[in-house]
């Protein structure tokens, strides 16, 4: 890697602030592996495999998981059937795969399916110059994710109308109670290590129970691990309609500005819809 190069990288690990609520649930691993980083591509792989070690995690069949260097990957060889395959994660030595490696830890049953989902659709259409609608919506959950668990179906349908008012300012006493959010794309948690007010991922809603909100933080991300890794593996047919757009900075309680209502006024970003035919 070349000097300017590695500075690049450096400044980006240095800028993750994991006080940032996006941050929480994988914030004590995260400062390790960056230290790792700072260090070196290859300090951070260190960390990453005695972490996957430990937890003993697999892929979509069942393979013990690892991350490699990039270079490792075999040319020609598909991303995900590779990791499927092998076992084995092709990571650079950035945010983008920093934070897809963190993912595996977070949420380990969701990208096992993911990966096992993306892996079955290559071995029976291989790898062409489009992904196909199935992949594609993989692909998007992958990258731009946000878990919605909600217990109150009024708010469910709040987010899916866009009805900014009732689900962010007049329900914002629900947050934490009734409903709450949990980050899972790597591409958007690298967007948020410099956060804009224009960033917004797409909302996969889950439904969960009432009990749920009484629950600790690990309990809650075991519940959503497996319950939407059930639903990705036994959905056929999966489209991007099933998400809904949430601005991320529009989350109570995730950005200070928010607390004023007039935040929500920027139609720019709290759009009123899509447009229909």
């Amino acid at each position: 890697m070349r000097a300017h190069e590695a500075a690049r990288v450096g400044f980006g690990f240095v800028d993750i602030d994991w006080s940032r609520p996006w941050f929480a649930q994988f914030a004590a691993r995260g400062e390790r592996w960056q230290r790792g980083a700072l260090t070196s591509y290859a300090a951070l792989l260190a960390e990453m495999n005695a972490d996957a070690g430990e937890m003993r995690l697999t892929t979509g069949r069942g393979q013990r998981l690892a991350f490699i260097a990039q270079d490792d990957l075999p040319p020609g060889a598909a991303y995900e059937a590779h990791i499927a395959s092998t076992g084995c994660v092709p990571t650079r030595h950035n945010l983008h795969d920093f934070f897809n490696a963190s993912m595996w830890f977070a949420f380990p049953r969701i990208k096992a399916a993911l990966n096992a989902r993306q892996s079955a659709a290559i071995d029976v259409l291989g790898v062409g110059p489009t992904r196909g609608g199935v992949r594609d919506t993989l692909t998007l959950f992958d990258e731009n994710a946000l878990l919605f668990a909600c217990a109150d179906p009024a708010l469910s349908a709040a987010l899916r109308g866009f009805d900014w008012q009732t689900l962010l300012v007049a329900q914002r006493d629900a947050w934490g109670a009734r409903c709450e959010v949990r980050c899972f794309g790597h591409a958007l948690l690298e967007k948020l290590v410099a956060p804009f007010k224009g960033c917004t991922g797409h909302a996969w809603i889950v439904d969960v129970p009432s009990e749920y909100f009484r629950w600790d933080a690990a309990a809650r991300d075991a519940w959503l691990d497996e319950a939407v890794s059930r639903t990705l593996l036994t959905t056929d047919a999966l489209t991007s309609r099933r998400f809904a757009p949430l601005p991320v900075l529009g989350i109570p309680g995730w950005w200070p500005e928010n607390e004023a209502a007039a935040f929500y006024d920027d139609a720019s970003v709290f759009r009123t819809g899509r447009r229909t035919r």
